[in-house]
């Protein structure tokens, strides 16, 4: 397959639009006498990343209707991400703070959500058979599930469509023990959910949370996952993880690894020294997944997501506002970072 960005069907992300608070500089918010804004949201995130890789891609949420939730709409149409089935509610726009740890010190957020917008989606608010036309992919995380009755609901819903009109379905289903407030319990929530998915953005943690195993944190531990994962459900085709040595808040290491079915892909190890942003990298590998399932075969795929990963460090804000060609610079080794004249 070749390296263009031309387009290959639709893909629909489905998530909650946060507002992020921040106080620049690396200060904590008792030192702090004013704050930075951006829009993000997991799913947001692949949604903007994709859109600036070339790809055609639509977000399904809900936002408030006021002037922060027609701010949150101006900025995601900027990426080029189509919007028009984000629905605006009678229900404030979820935000969270974040304090930007350095060093030993690492971040800290705090979330105020659990009333917002999107926590009050019902399957009413979202037409997913029209949606659906078209689409290629669909994108969902654990994090959706994890918010309301009602969100998983709505999720439910989408992956059922998805599966009627033959759309594949990536989950990234992150357990977040801190979400899970109404009675739902995450596990049996998010292996329900994989059932109905096709490709899995995950390693040996997530598979052990949804199968209730024990499987070492090792290149044998992750096949071995990865297979008992294709047994459990096998609508699974496919297994990507991101693997991350944290020296510090400011030092991170990853590499990519991947189950096939029938082999075990890996790639070199990528560092980043100087950390800008954390927030979103694990969005910005699963957007490179999507695009390259769209454009080349697994090993490059690979390449393709933890080049992506690497270049999120270095952008401040929760999009990863990259190119195609940025990244291929990257899994071609650039990394020295001089100055394009």
């Amino acid at each position: 397959m070749g390296e263009s960005s031309e387009n290959k069907g639709k893909v629909v992300t489905f998530g909650e639009v946060l507002m992020r608070l921040s106080p620049a500089g690396n200060k904590k918010l008792q030192q702090a006498e004013s704050l930075e804004f951006f829009f993000g949201g997991t799913e947001l995130n692949v949604a903007e990343s994709l859109s600036y890789f070339g790809l055609e891609v639509s977000h399904v949420s809900t936002v408030s209707n006021d002037l922060v939730g027609d701010a949150a709409l101006a900025f995601i149409r900027q990426f080029g991400v189509d919007v028009s089935a984000i629905k605006k509610v009678a229900h404030p726009l979820g935000l969270y703070f974040l304090e930007v740890g350095a060093a030993m010190r690492p971040s800290q957020i705090a979330y105020n959500r659990l009333n917002a917008a999107f926590a009050n989606i019902s399957p009413e608010d979202v037409d997913w058979p029209s949606i659906f036309k078209d689409a290629a992919y669909f994108h969902w995380t654990g994090i959706t599930p994890g918010i309301s009755q009602s969100a998983y609901e709505t999720l439910k819903a989408g992956l059922e469509e998805a599966k009627k009109q033959g759309v594949t379905v990536s989950a990234d289903p992150a357990y977040r023990s801190n979400l899970w407030k109404y009675g739902r319990e995450g596990r049996e929530v998010l292996a329900e959910l994989t059932g109905l998915s096709n490709i899995f953005v995950g390693g040996v943690n997530e598979i052990n949370e949804i199968l209730k195993s024990d499987f070492e944190f090792s290149e044998e531990g992750f096949i071995s996952a990865s297979k008992k994962l294709m047994r459990t459900y096998p609508s699974i085709e496919k297994v990507f993880d991101k693997v991350r040595t944290g020296l510090s808040a400011s030092w991170q290491k990853i590499y990519g690894q991947a189950w096939t079915g029938t082999e075990y892909l890996t790639t070199g190890e990528l560092e980043i020294t100087d950390v800008v942003d954390r927030i979103g990298t694990g969005d910005a590998y699963a957007a490179g997944i999507l695009y390259g399932l769209q454009h080349f075969d697994d090993q490059k795929t690979l390449e393709f997501a933890n080049a992506a990963c690497a270049l999120k460090h270095t952008i401040l804000g929760d999009a990863n506002l990259v190119s195609v060609e940025e990244v291929m610079e990257v899994t071609r080794g650039n990394t020295g970072g001089r100055i394009k004249r």
